[in-house]
């Protein structure tokens, strides 16, 4: 069985699966990812931390911009958080490719908690020289 491009990086992704981030589904620009929310994640509100659905949002950007092959990071990424998680929420992120152009690249990832949007969140990719990052010391 051969590993693909966002199969690899999400292996090597330490902080996406300490958080207990599941990847469940990815194609060509196309991922989809699983959270639970747990006690660690959220506020002094009771809330999810924004960084934490921030951290979900952006690891299916990075699943997805990856999905081509070439190492892509991103070059920006806004957030539009539209409803609040709570400690035990499930939220998936899906995100899906808009545009690539040259080494750059667009994204849309919504993440819902069932069907219910809690955050909607554009990522730039950029494809950045050589087929690796650095590796760990």
């Amino acid at each position: 069985m051969t590993t693909t491009p966002t199969e690899a990086m999400f292996a090597a992704d330490e902080a996406s699966r300490r958080l207990g981030i599941e990847l469940l589904e990815h194609g060509e620009g196309t991922a989809t990812l699983r959270m639970t929310v747990t006690a660690t994640m959220v506020n002094g509100h009771r809330i999810a931390h924004g960084g934490y659905v921030f951290l979900l949002a952006d690891s299916a950007f990075a699943c997805a911009c990856n999905s081509h092959g070439p190492v892509t990071v991103a070059a920006g990424a806004d957030i539009a958080f539209v409803a609040p998680a709570y400690e035990g929420d499930i939220l998936v992120a899906s995100a899906e490719e808009r545009t690539r152009f040259g080494r750059s690249g667009i994204y849309d990832v919504s993440v819902r908690r069932g069907e219910e949007v809690v955050a909607e969140f554009r990522g730039r990719s950029r494809t950045i020289n050589g087929t690796t990052t650095k590796e760990s010391p």
